[in-house]
């Protein structure tokens, strides 16, 4: 006998207030690295009864669909007490509703016995579920007729169907394949591709079923004369690096899904319509009509805020995406703050594709926090290329002036600073994402016969994962890394070759870069090798809240052998908004000898 898998579900009467409780656990040190510490869990009040489903007899995804199909209806709680004669119905058609539930896996001669007790709070209803014989597979027939016939591609989806000979029948596996297969044909172009048969035929007395797919492709279409309407301000040129289709390729809406999707993310068309005039169709040549709606090229904005690593600061943002009428874009912004001041500007020229650029900037910086001053004045000249698969690798060229003092130590230098940069990055959404991922890997280095006053090498690597878990709960798993190999000694080096940790974005409860090796006198002056990670796990709240629970830890050191990494545990709450979300985070500095508190603040996207 299988375990009973019992589950609840617990009505809201309308106009019962509900009560939000939150339990506050710590985590725990070595093993809870990312376990929440504390939870928001609905309850309703305590006298509302509860109707308990227990179900023996199946499990997996034919328990989760029979779970489904056994849902109460609302009206079995009515102000406050259990409605007997309906209560009574929903178990009466239980057998039925359950039948139906296991029909999908295969199962028609399903026994079901059904049983009511009351408890202390309601009534648990008891299902015991006998599937029976599985219905089995004893033909299956998938074939592809028409031109699109011996097309390898297609073929090797027929050949691979989901459902074998002797295998039990299961009704989504089949809707699955089924659709697979026709979309396949429909990418390649196959447009009138359709089943002319489409047969599963069961024998209930003999336990046993036969399927035959017949799928007829049709003639191939093909993508004909791209008109492209009303981006006007553009280049024809420029344009055309967004299209993901091109005339004489295999027709295909993914391929117009995408198009469009290129250029609603370019940012420069507030509306984009793409029209395919099957009806016109010339020799299996479809003609594409693409309609765009320019937004405004030149935006400027203005900006203020708060972040506890930065303290209070104000900003100027101006973004100009059509420079010369050429599609070359611009961007500038000013930043002035208590502890950085800043000034960049950043001018890209369009390459062959929409990930491809060549770009120059400028860059003044000014930054006066807890571990040093420094003053920054660069040019860079980089080259970014879509390397396929979603990976973008740029190389760069960057001459930098700095002078900076850390402790005790002084640095006047001059850097031709050459580096390579390769990311990757996926998210579901840009502005709360549940899902996704992204990896940032960078190699750097200089010497004296490039003209640099210092010579290093260094390699930095950073990673974040999100994925979501059950009861609206997502996490989060993020480290950094870097190494550093230097000729001079670390005292010759600038703050920003350095490496410090501490602040809202890398260890929280200490403040920005205040982590790192220590001189004689206590003074961090940061480190040649640095090491972060940090978990979070973050429950979901109506109306775009949410709470959060996070570990972090790190350091920055100069020898592999003798790290040692500072940790801190917190609570936080998000409010997202357009602009990215809105984080404040109370952390707590852990397994030191006098922790404090910290408040964290910070609004923007954390990507």
């Amino acid at each position: 006998m299988k375990p009973a898998k019992i589950f609840f579900f617990k009505a809201h009467p309308i106009g019962t207030a509900v009560r939000l409780h939150v339990s506050l656990r710590l985590f725990l040190l070595l093993v809870a690295v990312f376990l929440f510490s504390f939870f928001i869990m609905d309850r309703a009040v305590a006298d509302t009864p509860i109707i308990g489903i227990d179900v023996s007899g199946v499990e997996g995804k034919m328990l989760d669909n029979v779970k489904a199909a056994l849902t109460p209806p609302p009206g079995v709680i009515r102000d406050g007490a259990v409605n007997m004669p309906w209560l009574e119905r929903f178990v009466y058609r239980i057998p039925q509703n359950v039948k139906k539930a296991l029909k999908p896996f295969g199962y028609y001669h399903a026994k079901i016995k059904t049983g009511m007790e009351k408890t202390d709070n309601g009534y648990t209803v008891r299902v015991k579920i006998e599937p029976g014989n599985p219905t089995l597979l004893t033909d299956v027939k998938i074939s592809v007729q028409g031109p699109g016939a011996q097309e390898d591609r297609l073929k090797d989806f027929a050949g691979s169907f989901p459902l074998k000979k002797g295998d039990i029948l299961n009704h989504s596996l089949y809707e699955s394949g089924k659709a697979r297969l026709r979309q396949t044909a429909l990418d390649m172009g196959f447009q009138d591709a359709d089943y002319t048969v489409s047969e599963i035929r069961v024998s209930l007395e003999r336990f046993s079923a036969r399927i035959e797919l017949v799928l007829d492709t049709g003639p191939r279409y093909f993508f004909g004369n791209i008109d492209i309407k009303g981006g006007d301000i553009y280049p024809d040129a420029f344009l055309r690096r967004y299209l993901a289709l091109e005339r004489g390729g295999d027709f295909s809406y993914e391929k117009i899904y995408k198009t469009k999707l290129n250029f609603i993310n370019s940012d420069r068309f507030r509306e984009t319509v793409i029209i395919p005039h099957k009806d016109r169709a010339d020799a299996l040549q479809i003609p594409v009509t693409i309609r765009l709606t320019p937004s405004p090229p030149k935006r400027l904005r203005f900006g203020i805020g708060y972040g506890t690593d930065t303290g209070p600061r104000t900003s100027v943002h101006y973004r100009d995406l059509n420079v010369f009428g050429k599609g070359h874009e611009i961007y500038s912004d000013l930043i002035l703050s208590e502890s950085i001041q800043s000034w960049a500007v950043d001018y890209r020229l369009p390459g062959r594709n929409i990930d491809s650029f060549t770009g120059f900037q400028a860059n003044l910086r000014k930054e006066n926090v807890s571990s040093y001053k420094s003053e920054i004045a660069s040019l860079e000249a980089n080259r970014t290329r879509d390397l396929g698969n979603g990976m973008i690798g740029t190389a760069y060229v960057r001459l930098q002036k700095e002078d900076s003092t850390v402790g005790e130590q002084t640095a006047n230098v001059k850097l031709v600073l050459p580096g390579l940069r390769f990311s990757i990055q996926h998210y579901d959404n840009l502005i709360r994402p549940r899902r996704g991922y992204r990896y940032v890997f960078e190699l750097r280095g200089t010497e004296s016969f490039l003209g640099s006053d210092v010579g290093l090498v260094q390699v930095m690597a950073s990673g974040k994962l999100l994925f979501p878990l059950p009861w609206q709960l997502t996490a989060t798993l993020r480290t950094q890394g870097a190494l550093s190999y230097e000729r001079d000694p670390l005292s010759s080096l600038p703050a920003s070759l350095r490496f410090f940790t501490g602040g809202d974005n890398s260890v929280r409860g200490y403040a920005y870069q205040s982590l790192g090796p220590t001189d004689s006198n206590g003074t961090v002056v940061g480190g040649r090798h640095l090491l972060v990670g940090g978990a979070e796990i973050e429950r979901a709240l109506p109306k775009n809240w949410a709470v959060a629970a996070f570990y972090d830890t790190g350091n920055a050191f100069n020898n592999l052998s003798d790290i040692n990494l500072f940790q801190s545990i917190g609570m936080g709450v998000r409010y997202y908004t357009p602009v990215g979300a809105i984080r404040l985070d109370v952390a707590r500095q852990i397994d030191v000898d006098d922790p404090s508190f910290r408040i964290h603040f910070s609004l923007g996207f954390q990507l």
